[in-house]
């Protein structure tokens, strides 16, 4: 998997990426020299053609990632990814229109563009039969082998089988049931296996949730010497997730692994950046402040503005402002979690958290200094006592300023249970690892995504 912006991508997607770059570069570069033949040269490098064929290429690239085109977890039926490549050409077409429309100068030459995203559309398709037709080829698959048995076992080889964009097959993986002291035997007999197969295996990934007395060191260290991979699930959790999963995760996971180290000049620059885009945010947000203010008076009787203590950073409780989307007495019998189609949100209050207009007042937090642009949830100090005593490392979330947004909220959403905080605790855990201002600028891409997709709101 590759590495960007500490955020994990499966090599097979970075590659997609990169090869229909260059098939949409190609057709419309194609469609230029087919209209206009021995001028295209002259119109690609001195009438900026290159840098506007360039710029169509990164919108269908932003459309298809805005589609999930590049989520085979999400999108993975062949029909449902053909019908997503034609909305994503559809939009394309529209949005060049329309910047046509308003600056005709943008044109290459005429029918050009038309060319191009004529050649586009069964390129496009054919790509993707291709990429699906060597993905399934066994000779590209890296083969591994689950070293573990039981539940704790079972999942990371169902997330494997989940995951065909990674590349992985999984191989000579049963599970069993055993006493400790038998399986150690059988691990031993399965690696002598391994070390005989062909094909060969290329990694073995240990998942054992109690490793003394069971794992094979020494048979696992003669085939390490000789090329194979070997590996904790955790770290591949990590990888495929974009989590830290606090089953069977030790105190010594923070003290000796990379990351978790929160530098003063890395968290002043990163304030500094979410007070101006604060600042700026409040600024455009003001000729649209009267429309929703109007609209939530009239929705039900209450205040315009909805205050509630959270928990901040090192445990300091301040006030979060929204936009109130419930009825005023929506707490009568103590506090809660929201819950989806919950009774107690008015109608404009559920279109406010749809289109989490709800959450602008929260700017104002960001400017005093409550919260920075990214970082987890403020919880509510009446959940935030109970949860540090049912999940491990809770309080680590306090180390850091809250967010606005955060990594749990673009990659999971919102959680209503303990079960549902506890997977979000492990990936505001992925963040705190990896907080960089790179990671940060992903966030709030994805978190733009998401609001256009009025995806995990309650």
């Amino acid at each position: 998997m590759i590495r960007f912006l500490n955020v994990y991508y499966p090599t097979r997607t970075v590659i997609l990426l990169f090869c229909e770059a260059c098939v949409v570069f190609a057709c419309f570069l194609a469609a230029t020299f087919f209209m206009l033949g021995n001028q295209a040269v002259f119109v690609l490098q001195l009438q900026n053609g290159l840098l506007k064929i360039a710029l169509i290429t990164l919108v269908t690239l932003a459309l298809s990632y805005y589609f999930d085109l590049y989520e085979p977890r999400l999108v993975s039926a062949r029909q449902q990814i053909y019908f997503r490549i034609l909305l994503v050409l559809g939009f394309d077409c529209f949005i060049v229109s329309a910047f046509l429309l308003f600056e005709p100068d943008a044109a290459i030459a005429p029918f050009v563009y038309a060319l191009g995203f004529a050649l586009l559309t069964p390129a496009l398709i054919l790509l993707r039969r291709a990429y699906e037709w060597i993905g399934g080829q066994k000779a590209f698959r890296e083969r591994v082998y689950v070293l573990g048995a039981g539940e704790y076992a079972r999942s990371i080889v169902e997330a494997i089988r989940a995951h065909p964009d990674i590349g992985m097959e999984v191989v000579f993986w049963e599970d069993v049931h055993l006493e400790p002291s038998q399986r150690k035997q059988l691990w031993i007999d399965v690696l002598d296996r391994i070390a005989k197969s062909d094909p060969p295996v290329h990694r073995i990934i240990v998942a054992m949730e109690v490793q003394r007395g069971e794992l094979p060191v020494q048979e696992l260290l003669m085939l390490r010497f000789r090329g194979i991979e070997v590996e904790e699930d955790g770290a591949l959790r990590e990888r495929l997730h974009g989590k830290i999963q606090l089953d069977g995760l030790r105190p010594s996971s923070f003290l000796y692994s990379d990351g978790f180290r929160v530098h003063p000049s890395q968290q002043f620059a990163r304030q500094i950046v979410s007070l101006a885009a604060a600042a700026i945010g409040l600024i455009l947000f003001l000729p649209f402040f009267p429309f929703v203010a109007l609209a939530v008076k009239l929705s039900s009787k209450g205040p315009l503005f909805f205050r509630q203590p959270r928990v901040g950073m090192g445990g300091r409780i301040f006030n979060v402002v929204k936009f109130r989307t419930m009825f005023t007495d929506a707490e009568h019998d103590g506090a809660k979690w929201a819950t989806k189609d919950d009774p107690r949100v008015t109608r404009i209050g559920r279109f406010l958290r749809k289109t989490r207009l709800d959450e602008v007042p929260q700017l104002w937090n960001v400017l005093r200094g409550d919260m920075g642009l990214v970082g987890p949830r403020p919880e509510r100090p009446e959940f935030v006592a109970w949860l540090r005593e049912e999940l491990p490392f809770y309080y680590l979330r306090t180390l850091i300023r809250p967010g606005l947004t955060g990594w749990a909220q673009v990659r999971y959403g919102y959680g209503a249970t303990l079960a549902e905080t506890k997977e979000k605790l492990e990936y505001d855990l992925y963040y705190i690892k990896h907080m960089s201002l790179g990671l940060d600028l992903l966030i709030l891409f994805e978190t733009v995504k998401i609001v256009l997709r009025r995806r995990g709101a309650q």
